[in-house]
């Protein structure tokens, strides 16, 4: 509710419905055993609750999006070896295979806390933007490091050219997309920030800090944007009908 750039998105009307609700769709549309809002405002809970759907109210303090879901899934009671997906509620074109793929993922790899996933990039242009996350991903599938550095750094190919990147070339962009084991949730709240999440602005790197393993998923379909401005919300109006 207290976004800078779109204040009172989430519960912004398209085609009929707040916006949270079609993130809520998609997440339903996955194959999700059970869907919840998770938030701290009473507007959104109003909102949501009114169609029928779950809500859990959190606390207001929580400085990061992990935070507030390690409060839920205490709060909803559940076992340490369930799997949790994050979808942010901002989300509403978000494609349910990917909800489930990144879910079972994690179910697939039991040393892995966490799962995400990543897509190839094709563009010089997008591998050298600091705004676009990348990732490094081990012959096991196991995520290395997150970045907004140009990584994996092709060292000859660069010295000549920057403008394009070089065949067969492993860069892969970071999709904000996780899926928990509980058990780590319930951890996460005692984890120290470490100085790399610090520097990066990156919070997954506190679990790579930790020991955690984080799986990776690789998606091949179409990556839709979230919604953060006024353009955004009209782009979805139109493609949702509203």
């Amino acid at each position: 509710m207290r976004s800078t750039r779109l204040p009172g998105k989430m519960v912004a009307d398209v085609a009929g419905r707040p916006l949270v609700a079609w993130a809520a769709l998609r997440a339903q549309e996955s194959g999700a055993d059970d869907v919840v809002i998770a938030t701290d405002h009473q507007e959104i809970a109003d909102a949501v609750a009114a169609l029928g759907l779950k809500v859990c109210t959190t606390s207001v303090d929580h400085p990061t999006g992990t935070d507030r879901l390690a409060e839920a899934v205490v709060l909803l009671g559940l076992r340490d070896d369930e799997i949790v997906v994050n979808l942010q509620g901002d989300e509403p074109l978000i494609d349910p295979k990917l909800v489930r793929k990144v879910a079972t993922e994690l179910a697939l790899r039991p040393k892995a806390s966490i799962a995400t996933a990543v897509h190839r990039i094709e563009s010089a242009e997008t591998f050298f933007d600091p705004n676009v996350v990348k990732v490094v991903v081990d012959t096991d599938g196991y995520a290395q490091y997150f970045s907004r550095a140009p990584i994996p750094y092709a060292r000859d190919a660069f010295a000549r050219t920057m403008d394009q990147l070089p065949e067969d070339f492993p860069a892969y962009r970071h999709i904000g997309i996780y899926a928990y084991r509980v058990s780590y949730l319930k951890a996460y709240t005692r984890l120290s920030p470490t100085l790399a999440e610090r520097f990066e602005a990156l919070e997954q790197l506190r679990a790579l800090g930790h020991g955690h393993r984080i799986a990776v998923a690789f998606w091949e379909g179409a990556l839709e944007s979230g919604v953060d401005t006024q353009e955004d919300l009209d782009r979805v109006r139109a493609r949702l009908g509203s």
